[in-house]
């Protein structure tokens, strides 16, 4: 399949078959296949972490709506995160909705090897001009995570981890994360 067309339509991206992640960025539409096993694998475990303690209160405060891969369309750009979260406050109204206008306050990326540059490169600028405020990398084969902070409409590299750290990462660091959960390698 192309990986991109210039020029594409809504109508374009829901042409793309179910077994790949389709977006629109600046015009153009971009195909990618579902996940391998070491994303699958960190966005679940990191979903499962942060969605506990800050949608379900279980073990910190609680007050987020945390989404996997929720459509979020901002203009004529559709990105797809692999995570995103919402403080209640400020959540969509309609959460049973297809997809989402208002911009969530962070988005998480679980970077592969054929997404990372469109991640950094194309999605990373959207979501600053939209407003969230914080954007997660996860890069499971280099075991890492960048904490990126939105100021003056640009992204500053907040925080670096990496390895076996365990880490307080904002706007969750009410709670530690144990980034050796996150890879592959470490599975029971």
């Amino acid at each position: 399949m192309d990986p991109a067309k210039k020029n594409a339509t809504y109508d374009d991206l829901l042409a793309v078959p179910d077994r790949y992640v389709a977006e629109l960025v600046a015009g153009e539409l971009h195909v990618s296949p579902r996940p391998a096993g070491p994303h699958a694998h960190a966005a679940s475990t990191l979903g499962m972490d942060i969605g506990s303690a800050f949608q379900r209160g279980r073990g910190g405060p609680g007050g987020w709506w945390i989404v996997d891969e929720p459509e979020l369309h901002f203009g004529a750009d559709v990105l797809v995160p692999d995570l995103a979260g919402w403080r209640l406050e400020e959540a969509p109204d309609d959460r049973a909705a297809a997809y989402y206008e208002v911009a969530p306050a962070w988005v998480c990326e679980v970077v592969s090897p054929s997404t990372g540059r469109h991640d950094r490169v194309g999605k990373l600028p959207v979501y600053a001009r939209a407003g969230v405020s914080w954007a997660w990398l996860v890069d499971p084969l280099q075991e890492t995570l960048e904490v990126f902070e939105r100021r003056d409409g640009s992204w500053l590299l907040a925080a670096a981890f990496g390895g076996d750290d365990t880490v307080r990462a904002a706007p969750f660091d009410a709670i530690e994360l144990e980034l050796s959960a996150l890879w592959l390698r470490n599975l029971p």
